[in-house]
């Protein structure tokens, strides 16, 4: 005897048999893609990047005093809000930097101050202030 009763029919699944082909079929795609990748990303040489050993990278900025305005100023070492909104203003009267060392016209703005800004400032005069001959 079976244990089937005539009357009841197998449980059914959730998916029909083509489905799951279907679904097989595209887990083996992924995969074999992922492999891929893996692969001609170099995965097999094994690789890895070691943070704790990896050289550190140097971030350097410049600051352009003939642009900038004064919160970006105050990005430089010893340079508060007050010596920055001095440097715009000195710029406004005074006209672009010429070069660096014009920063020292600026009151407040003395020889210990201007070597620490000094790695960390440029200066481009714009095209608009430039005299043409």
């Amino acid at each position: 005897m079976s244990h089937l009763s005539p009357d009841k029919s197998p449980p059914r699944w959730l998916l029909r048999r083509l489905d799951q082909v279907a679904i097989a079929g595209l887990s083996l795609f992924a995969l074999a893609a992922m492999g891929a990748f893996w692969l001609a990303h170099s995965g097999h040489r094994g690789r890895l990047i070691e943070i704790d050993r990896a050289d550190p990278l140097k971030i350097e900025f410049l600051v352009d005093v003939n642009q900038a305005d004064w919160p970006e100023i105050t990005t430089l070492p010893d340079v508060g809000e007050t010596l920055a909104k001095r440097i715009v203003d000195d710029r406004r009267q005074r006209g672009p930097f010429a070069s660096i060392d014009d920063l020292q016209r600026v009151r407040g703005i003395g020889p210990k101050t201007f070597e620490r800004m000094r790695p960390y400032v440029r200066t481009i005069t714009p095209e608009s202030a430039v005299v043409r001959k």
